[in-house]
């Protein structure tokens, strides 16, 4: 055995294992060179055990919980020990199991600092557990903390995470030297919240605004589904604001593709290029996202192909093989999800919910029961949306009796998505007593949603029960729901045009209409030739 005070007085063994510490890829060589910290008696030793806990943590090819076994092997822990595996807890699938050694904690006499409570502040948010997040923030006021700001900033994420942003404001407002997290924070707030007046009114009255404050709006007005106002505070931001960063472009790229914005999206590529703006994986998978919704499949290609020789990550898998999907081409998707096994990238419930949607619109019923299956059977989470995958698969393939009694028997309650799914199959296959079911079964679940009673109106009008049809209306009106107009959106040289039925706001509606007029004359002469045509051929 080494003698281990020799070992410690040796600076070059010891930098030579911190640096190869430094450099560790994967759990593989952390663990091989922990096993040579231990023979060599310096496992105590905070510089290798702070590095330890940080890569087994933190790194994304880390394993949190070997942190903790770590951490539990240590005779005397230090706080920045516990707040490293608390830390990797509150970001892991598991948050809860930061509260836990949270509490180890407490029970070993350790007293939690400043940065304990952040890590418990946003576990309490990614579990959405508002009586956890209160419970902290009383620990928090009872400690000494409450104005700190750090832990202020995170508690603004916390409530606003849970909805409560009376409750964020509060902590902002309490914040005596606001920096510019505490504003992005605050801002970002009410854009979850769907407040984007608020956040709007509180973005005009920053003392001054960095990249991250113009990416909060911009992502505020993208989730909210303002996608055009995205749009317009982007370009405000090129001429006001600070330059762009990747992030802001994914929230950019999301607009677009919601917005069918091709042009909008290819310009907005050239401009992460133009900027050498860093084609991050999010970035990487926005852009295919943008492309393959736009239908430009070919494109989504390109970038998806032009990643790297690398696997790549199942992100953008997911992305390529949605898009495929959306569009129809549902032999190419599952062609893809079988490159995607043999390059070795692990398929997750999105993939499935994907191959789902591929098959039920190729009326590949066997293929989706099979995909359905083995989700179930590999412990993976069956979530409402692959019920309603697997609802639309049968019911757009006739099998509507099969679906009816699928969603009779499924262990979750149906939702509007897989009852409308079914009602789809009901009326393109004109099962319209089953259709009156499912419709008043979808004015139950949402009676304040006006599709479902004109949806139920037209299923009465179809089979001629004008009276049925008439009471729709009548309890529309009674509900108060008044119907929203359908619009439609075309982009013409990057700038896109909103108009509805009969619309007569555009600048150019008049030449517009002249034309449509013209069309509308051409189409019906050449359904008089043809006519004519089959007349004389009789």
């Amino acid at each position: 055995m080494v003698n281990a005070s020799l070992l410690r007085g040796n600076a070059v063994l010891s930098s030579t294992l911190i640096t190869i510490l430094d450099k560790c890829k994967s759990m593989l060589e952390l663990k091989q060179v922990h096993a040579l910290v231990i023979t060599l008696g310096l496992s105590q030793d905070e510089s290798f055990v702070s590095r330890i806990l940080s890569f087994s943590a933190l790194s994304d090819s880390g394993n949190v919980h070997y942190s903790l076994l770590v951490l539990l092997s240590l005779s005397n822990p230090t706080i920045f020990n516990w707040n490293t595996v608390i830390r990797g807890y509150s970001k892991s699938k598991n948050p809860n199991k930061s509260v836990s050694v949270f509490i180890k904690m407490l029970r070993v006499g350790i007293l939690p600092d400043y940065l304990t409570f952040p890590f418990l502040a946003k576990a309490s948010a990614r579990l959405l557990n508002r009586e956890l997040g209160m419970a902290f923030h009383a620990h928090i006021t009872k400690a000494g903390y409450a104005s700190d700001r750090f832990v202020s900033n995170s508690l603004i994420h916390m409530y606003a995470s849970f909805g409560e942003i009376l409750h964020a404001r509060k902590v902002f407002d309490g914040i005596l030297m606001k920096n510019s997290v505490s504003w992005n924070s605050m801002i970002d707030g009410y854009a979850k919240c769907g407040d984007m007046g608020l956040a709007c009114e509180l973005f005009d009255s920053m003392p001054q605004r960095d990249v991250l404050s113009w990416s909060c709006l911009i992502d505020g007005y993208v989730k909210s589904g303002a996608c055009g106002d995205a749009l317009a505070v982007f370009e405000k931001m090129r001429v006001l604001g600070p330059n762009p960063n990747e992030v802001t472009m994914v929230s950019v790229l999301c607009a677009c593709a919601h917005l069918g914005a091709l042009d909008k999206g290819r310009t907005m590529h050239r401009y992460v290029i133009d900027n050498g703006l860093p084609l991050t994986l999010v970035l990487r998978t926005s852009l295919v996202d943008m492309y393959a919704k736009c239908g430009a499949i070919q494109e989504a290609f390109n970038v998806f192909r032009g990643v790297s020789k690398e696997p790549g990550d199942v992100l953008i898998w997911n992305a390529m093989i949605g898009g495929l999907a959306t569009h129809g081409l549902v032999k190419e998707s599952l062609d893809l999800f079988t490159e995607m096994l043999i390059v070795g990238v692990k398929p997750d419930e999105i993939t499935y919910l994907n191959l789902l949607s591929a098959c039920a619109h190729g009326g590949l019923v066997k293929e989706a029961w099979y995909f359905f299956e083995y989700l179930g059977k590999h412990g993976m989470a069956l979530k409402s949306e692959h019920y309603a995958c697997m609802i639309d698969a049968m019911a757009r393939a006739g099998q509507i009796a099969e679906a009816y009694q699928f969603l009779c028997q499924m262990p979750i309650q149906p939702t509007a998505s897989m009852l409308g799914a079914l009602l789809s199959g009901c009326m393109n296959h004109r099962k319209f007593d089953l259709a009156e079911i499912i419709g008043r079964k979808l004015i139950e679940l949402e009676p304040h949603h006006d599709g479902r009673y004109i949806g139920l109106s037209n299923i009465y009008a179809i089979v001629r029960r004008w009276d049925k049809a008439r009471s729709m209306r009548e309890a529309m009106e009674r509900m108060g729901v008044k119907k929203s107009p359908g619009y439609s959106f075309v982009e013409i040289y990057g700038a896109l045009h909103t108009f509805i039925a009969h619309d007569k706001t555009h600048p150019s509606s008049e030449q517009i209409y002249r034309i449509l007029n013209f069309v509308v004359s051409q189409m019906k002469h050449t359904v008089d030739y043809e006519n004519q045509e089959y007349f004389f051929a009789r």
